[in-house]
């Protein structure tokens, strides 16, 4: 009770059970220690201000199951469902996990995977329509990464609900590619696997294919806005062939172009920041994505008035403002290999990724999206090339020191391979650099 001092846990206690102490400790008195992690500590704090009941809090459930099932069908997360289950559910089962996808509310969509563990959690009401969000159950994965904005992962008893101890999770929230705003959230609940070191790399490396590919349905979006605006008759562009846009080539070490027009570093840069975000770009977020350090209005107002006249001279029509963005869409090379990996084509994404994109540019928004179509072209090698597609991988300037690449080439080739002897040469090379 408030103002009794609780007991502290006898020596050689669980974990668990000092958790438990620690929590009771924190009710009585208002105040958790400061043992326990900051992101465990925090969200402990606030399920404290909120009133929450360790013992008795529980989900809400969605009252009417077919209007939730239609809200589900129609919400954002609906057209990336086939990315998570390749990515995350098609080895959940016999991994033992259970993959579940939230909205920005932390109401549970989908909750697919291990068959026995999903009728487990169906005790703590872990099932599609339940509201997990933090104010109502407290510390979860997914509550808290919604919470905070980024990814988590709480370990049994460091979730404030005590039904939820035997469990442990990992989640990363989903943000809109356009415009930053929260879509929902990722989560794997399980054992201790769940909270496993590569499963945050697993969640995260979802979430960014996930974005990804919203971004794409995006572009793909603004392509018929674009064909509406333009007024094509409906029978005429039913006969004609859909064409591409101009190529707008910006991978590998090759100079930028715009079809066949020479491109400099900085409206390499603007183009396909503007070809990747189709929606279009305020002035402030395309500066801040251009620019390392803070630059005025006045010099991306002149330098887009010098990209006019470059996109004039390709028979480009000019920007539109307000925001900026692209007069007919272009086909930017980053963004046909993205839609190859989404759409499981890795072969054709391995032929158009001619290397890393505009390798030579520090702007902030095109080493973003370097680092993203980089991490997605080499997790999709790691778990699906063929050792010959895998091999031409890893001579790449860029997987030269990447002793996972080269340890998983190893590992896929024929104990009789000729190349093995060169690959294990290699890899003794790499290991002698990184001393």
């Amino acid at each position: 009770m408030p103002g009794h001092p609780v007991p502290a846990p006898e020596p050689g206690a669980s974990l668990r059970e000092r958790l438990l102490g620690v929590q009771q400790q924190a009710i009585a008195t208002g105040t958790v220690p400061l043992s326990l992690r900051p992101v465990v500590r925090a969200s402990w704090e606030r399920a404290i201000r909120g009133a929450i009941d360790p013992d008795r809090a529980l989900p809400r459930i969605a009252p009417d199951e077919q209007a939730f099932r239609d809200y589900r069908d129609g919400h954002a997360l609906a057209q990336v469902m086939p990315v998570v289950r390749r990515l995350l559910v098609n080895g959940a089962d016999d991994a033992g996990l259970i993959v579940a996808v939230g909205d920005e509310h932390g109401r549970l969509l989908w909750v697919e995977g291990d068959p026995s563990l999903r009728h487990r959690a169906e005790d703590m009401l872990f099932v599609p329509g339940a509201d997990w969000s933090e104010h109502v159950i407290g510390t979860s994965a997914p509550g808290t990464a919604l919470e905070l904005g980024r990814a988590v992962q709480i370990r049994g008893a460091e979730h404030f609900n005590r039904i939820v101890h035997p469990w442990s999770c990992t989640a990363a929230p989903v943000h809109d590619p356009e415009t930053g705003a929260l879509l929902g959230v990722i989560d794997i609940t399980g054992t201790d696997h769940a909270v496993a070191p590569h499963t945050l790399s697993l969640v995260s490396a979802t979430v960014a294919a996930v974005e990804a590919e919203l971004r794409i349905a995006s572009l793909e979006s603004a392509v018929r806005a674009t064909l509406r605006r333009s007024r094509l008759a409906p029978v005429a562009a039913a006969r004609r062939p859909a064409t591409a846009g101009t190529p707008l080539t910006v991978l590998g070490e090759r100079r930028p172009r715009l079809g066949d027009v020479e491109l400099s570093p900085r409206h390499a840069e603007i183009l396909a920041l503007l070809a990747w975000y189709p929606s279009g770009l305020g002035a402030e977020r395309l500066a801040a994505l251009l620019y390392e350090a803070e630059a005025s209005p006045v010099t991306l107002r002149a330098e887009l008035v010098r990209l006019r006249r470059v996109l004039e001279a390709a028979g480009e029509p000019p920007l539109e403002s307000r925001p900026y963005r692209l007069g007919r869409p272009l086909e930017l090379d980053a963004a046909v290999v993205a839609r190859a990996l989404t759409q499981g084509a890795l072969r054709r994404a391995a032929e158009r990724y001619e290397g890393p994109v505009l390798p030579s540019s520090t702007a902030p928004g095109i080493v973003e999206l370097r680092e993203e179509l980089a991490g997605r072209v080499r997790e999709s090698m790691l778990s699906d090339a063929s050792p010959e597609m895998l091999a031409r991988y890893a001579e790449r300037e860029e997987c030269r020191f990447d002793v996972e690449v080269w340890r998983a080439l190893l590992a896929v080739l024929s104990p009789r391979s000729p190349r093995r002897a060169s690959v294990v040469a290699h890899l003794e090379r790499i290991e002698t650099a990184l001393r």
